[in-house]
């Protein structure tokens, strides 16, 4: 059964340049591969880059600053995928990057825990109900920083966050999830 938490747009229906990246489980373990994140992040925000040009100061500014907010959204959207993927599942983490006249948006896509979702479920009700300001603040004041990425997406950048746990597509026995998250350009 699917469920959606927040304002979830389909990838289908998000339209425009997009770029999608997928990471087998099988070639190298995704614990391994968690050393990559930084790298595909990114490579991401510089592909972004390359459709605002412009040689003038303003331009310069801006692409920096989409490339900053582009490269951490998505570094810590691969290192909660990595860290959290369920790896009985063998599912593939991918990530895709769709840019719109108003807004990029990253997808990104593991199998989880099936032991997890409650959990899961349970913070991002917190993260779409609650004080983003005051959870932030808990938050840095807790030592293990847990939920600190979303939470900095949300406070710092403004991002838009929603999910979609699913059956797999190649196994329905598999629960996957999708994280969006969307930055207004």
């Amino acid at each position: 059964m699917t469920r959606i938490f927040g304002h979830f747009i389909a990838q289908k229906d998000d339209c425009g340049e997009h770029l999608e990246i997928g990471f087998s489980p099988t070639s190298i373990s995704i614990q391994q591969r968690w050393r990559t994140n930084g790298l595909s992040a990114d490579f991401l925000a510089d592909y972004l880059t390359t459709f605002f040009p412009g040689d003038d100061r303003a331009a310069a500014e801006r692409q920096a600053e989409l490339k900053s907010a582009v490269s951490y959204v998505a570094n810590e959207l691969l290192e909660n995928a990595m860290k959290f993927s369920y790896a009985p599942s063998q599912h593939a983490i991918s990530i895709a990057m769709y840019l719109a006249a108003d807004a990029v948006s990253l997808y990104v896509t593991n199998g989880v825990d099936p032991h997890a979702v409650a959990a899961f479920q349970q913070t991002i009700e917190r993260l779409l109900t609650e004080n983003i300001d005051t959870l932030h603040m808990e938050q840095l004041t807790h030592a293990d920083g847990s939920g600190l990425g979303y939470l900095t997406m949300l406070h710092d950048y403004g991002v838009a966050l929603a999910w979609k746990f699913a059956p797999s597509l190649q196994d329905p026995a598999v629960l996957t999830v999708t994280t969006m998250a969307r930055l207004s350009i």
